[in-house]
Formats: structure tokens, sequence, C-alpha cells
């Protein structure tokens, strides 16, 4: 079952220049607020790469058997089995497993809402934006807050009658270290868990029926007709096997080591991996949290001159094309001036952490403006 509702609203000229001002205080703040993203994540970067680099020379690997005192505050690498006794209990399910750890995993029958907007501009800087928003039944691994919606009480979403929830076996150890919660918490061979054998669960919860299915519980009122609050359980296990590790040991158990550049290490992957090879995964790591938070520093710049140099094309949209040919304008203008003032806050971040490489960068940007101003020098003269 699905429906929609559609909201048409009419913005005068004058209006949507009021709102046009507005946003260039945001424009504003998002352009300052870009600027030490930019710069402290080189500084991040540079901090993680030295950190891994010492990590990866000093180093030592060591015998699970039992943890040796000359090695205490030591960064050191082994691998074995990770195994934890007795088994973990999903209490309110009465669901049982012998494993490191038990996930239950929840999908919620929920009210989900879309949006889809139109804008138009007319003639005399007016502008009609049609938006029709969207309601339909789905399943969901998330509850949904129906009070946000803009067509609300029709569509309203109960409280969730089950929650997810992780239970963790302590102490998961690997022959005589025990493992931090830390280093448990980067686990990720995930399967799942089927229920079998006798299982002693709830008749109901939160006054609705639960019925056993093959990958967990229905907690409703019939499995083949789903209403809205609806949920369905099911779980997840981390079995015990094999791991490898790298972290500061102490005493009998493990911590994060600290790097003389101030990053920590503490580093788990399931299976068998050699040291090196967990540093070069960490490295490449490091390099894609680099691009991505380098991108969302460009981007908040983008977004920043754009709502700077919105008033313009609103201006210009008394006639609409020409709105248009000027908000074009602006957005090329806006992708230039972020593109050159990220590259210049980043170098200016290499001469500050990696001196030479900055310095290079910097030249890099002077040489690229000097032709792109001698090239809009050069057709000014042509038009002239």
């Amino acid at each position: 079952m699905s429906d929609s509702h559609t909201v048409r609203t009419q913005t005068g000229w004058f209006s949507r220049i009021g709102g046009a001002i507005k946003g260039v205080l945001i424009g504003l703040v998002l352009i300052v607020v870009s600027l030490p993203v930019l710069f402290l994540n080189e500084g991040r970067a540079v901090k993680t790469k030295k950190s891994l680099d010492q990590g990866a020379k000093e180093v030592r690997e060591v015998s699970v058997e039992a943890p040796d005192a000359a090695n205490e505050g030591r960064l050191i690498y082994f691998k074995g089995d990770a195994v934890a006794e007795g088994e973990l209990l999903d209490v309110d399910f009465g669901v049982k497993a012998k494993a490191l750890i038990l996930k239950r995993e929840v999908q919620y029958y929920q009210w989900v809402e879309d949006s889809k907007t139109e804008t138009k501009k007319k003639l005399g800087g007016g502008e009609e934006q049609v938006k029709t928003y969207s309601y339909d039944k789905k399943w969901v691994d998330r509850a949904v807050d129906s009070s946000r919606f803009h067509d609300s009480p029709p569509h309203t979403n109960p409280p969730v009658v089950v929650e997810k929830a992780e239970l963790r076996a302590k102490p998961i150890t690997v022959g005589g270290f025990t493992l931090s919660d830390g280093l448990v918490g980067q686990i990720d061979n995930f399967t799942e868990h089927r229920l079998e054998g006798e299982v002693v669960f709830p008749e109901e919860i939160a006054g609705r029926k639960v019925h056993r299915e093959a990958g967990g519980f229905y907690v409703g009122k019939l499995p083949t007709s789903p209403e809205v609050g609806d949920a369905r359980v099911s779980y997840k296990v981390a079995l015990p096997g094999v791991v490898s590790v790298v972290a500061a040991q102490s005493g009998n158990g493990l911590t994060a080591f600290k790097a003389d550049a101030g990053g920590t290490i503490e580093m788990l992957a399931t299976g068998s991996q050699t040291a090196a090879q967990m540093f070069e995964t960490a490295h490449q790591g490091n390099k894609m949290m680099t691009w991505i938070l380098r991108v969302l520093g460009f981007v908040l710049m983008m977004i920043g001159f754009n709502l700077l140099f919105r008033p313009l094309s609103v201006l210009a949209d008394v006639v609409p094309f020409i709105g248009s040919i000027v908000g074009a304008g602006t957005g090329i203008i806006a992708f230039l001036l972020s593109f050159v003032i990220s590259i210049t806050v980043i170098a200016v971040a290499w001469i500050f952490y990696r001196p030479l490489i900055g310095v290079s960068l910097l030249v890099l940007v002077g040489v690229g403006l000097y032709f792109l101003f001698k090239k809009m020098s050069a057709k000014k003269a042509q038009v002239a």
C-alpha cells in the first residue's frame, strides 16, 4: 500500500532575495568550517602515517602461549585461536550460542516517507515549488520517526517492540592473552545463526504475538500479513577462530600502543595475516580516510561559495533564462575558487607538517594560477 501528497509553494522574488541573503551567512560558516577540516586532516594523516611507520619497525612477533614480561608495554604481534568459555544467551528470546559475539538483528515494518521536488522559475523572479511526498509500508533495519513526516497523522509508526542487541563473551582469549574491548570490536567474521533444537521464547512481547521462524522470530499477529509495528528478529554470530593481533602488551592483556607521533595502534584481523599485511591495510585505510576528508572539505567550501553567490542568480531571475546563465557561471566560479583554495590550504598544511612536499605543491598552484590569469588576460585583449 502506498499513497502520496503534493504541496505547491509560491515564492515571490523579494522573499527569494531575502532567503538568499540569509544563505550568505550559512555559506560563510561553511567556508570557515571547511578550512580547518582540510588543514587538520593533513596533520591527522601525517600523524597516523608516522605512527604506523614506527609500529611497523618496532613490532615484534611473540608466542601466544604465555606473555613474556620482557615485552611489557611493547608493540607485539601474534596470531592464534580466539576462544571463549560458556554460551551467550539472549534472555529476551532464549537464544543461546557458543560464540565470541552474538548479534540480534531486527527489521521493522514501518511507514517510510520519500519526497521529490520540482522547481519552476517564473517571469518576474518568482518561483513555484512542487513537492510530492509518497508513503509506503516497508521492511527497514531502523526505527523511522513518523513525527517528522509532512503528512504524519495518517502515517504513524508505533514505538518499536524489540531493539537490536549485541552480546560479547568475556573474556575472549588467544592463548595466554586476553583481548581488549577495542580489539573485540574489530571482529567482523559474522555468519547467520539459525535456531536449532528447543528454544524457550515468550508468547508475546509488548502485546504482539511471537512466532518462531527458521531464521529467528516474527513479532506480530500474522507473518504472512504484516502490520505497521511488526518486527522480524534474526541472529548473527562471530564464531571462535583464528585472529591476528597487533597491540601493546599489558600484563596478560592488550592495549593500544602509543606512538611517538601521537597516534595509537590496536589492530585485529580475522584469519591469518602477517604483521606486514596488517600495517599495509592500515596505511590504505589512512589514505582512504584522508581523501574522504579532503573531498568533504572541498564540497563544504563549494556549497559555501554557491550560497555566497546565490543572491546574484536570484537577482537575475527576473528573466529566468538569464538567472540560469548567471547561476551556471557562479557555480563554475564557486568550483574553481574551492579547488584553488582547497589545494592552497592543503599545501600550507603540508608546509607545516611536510615542508618539502608542501612547498612543491604551493609552487605548482602558483604556476597554475599564473597561466590561468594569463589566458584570461589574452582573451580579454582579443575581445577588445
